[in-house]
């Protein structure tokens, strides 16, 4: 296996040509544990994700942001679990994606965690064009963020992303520096799009 050496650019080997938002996004563990996201710049990434589409317009998007240095940032980080752990704490930015799956009057909101994927890709890519990186993380205790918050049972914790700037690869573990300069591989459209006639 050929390891990148140069992880300033990574950009995908594409089977059609993509924007380069798209093309050079990629999901980094190391962090620039001194660089910040500015209050317009997350705005601007919070907009992307207000404007992505939903079910009867629903938006049953909410998200918790935190920032590096916060209490709801160490609240956070506290709640990851394994490896999550050991580098999440250098992001500039974590926010918590959540998905409002009932909606005030009791009706239950099937596509809330699709809808609420949407809105995370949009602020994904916007960030990516913003000059900054992401990370999305499953691996937390959403129970502890749920007591921390006071979210109440009709949201469901879904993910966490990171937002920041690139970091030193060799701040990581020997484990995560490997999966971080690791070749990007995705499957060929072929293995997963079926084309109907």
């Amino acid at each position: 296996m050929t390891l990148v050496t140069d992880l300033t650019s990574r950009k995908a080997a594409t089977e059609a040509p993509l924007i380069d938002p798209l093309a050079e996004r990629w999901s980094p563990r190391a962090f620039d544990p001194e660089a910040v996201v500015e209050s317009e710049q997350l705005r601007t990434i919070l907009e992307a994700a207000r404007w992505a589409p939903s079910a009867n317009n629903s938006q049953p998007w909410r998200f918790i942001v935190a920032r590096r240095g916060t209490a709801a940032f160490a609240s956070l980080h506290g709640a990851m679990a394994g490896f999550n752990k050991e580098w999440a704490d250098s992001a500039a930015v974590l926010i918590v994606n959540i998905a409002e799956t009932v909606d005030a009057e009791g009706r239950p909101r099937p596509w809330a965690r699709y809808d609420l994927g949407q809105a995370v890709a949009h602020l994904t890519v916007q960030a990516q064009h913003e000059g900054l990186h992401t990370h999305q993380m499953g691996g937390f205790d959403a129970q502890a963020i749920h007591e921390a918050f006071g979210l109440d049972e009709r949201h469901e914790v879904v993910s966490i992303t990171t937002i920041g700037a690139l970091g030193d690869v060799d701040r990581l573990s020997d484990v995560l520096r490997e999966r971080e300069v690791a070749p990007r591989q995705r499957k060929p459209l072929a293995d997963f799009v079926t084309v109907g006639e």
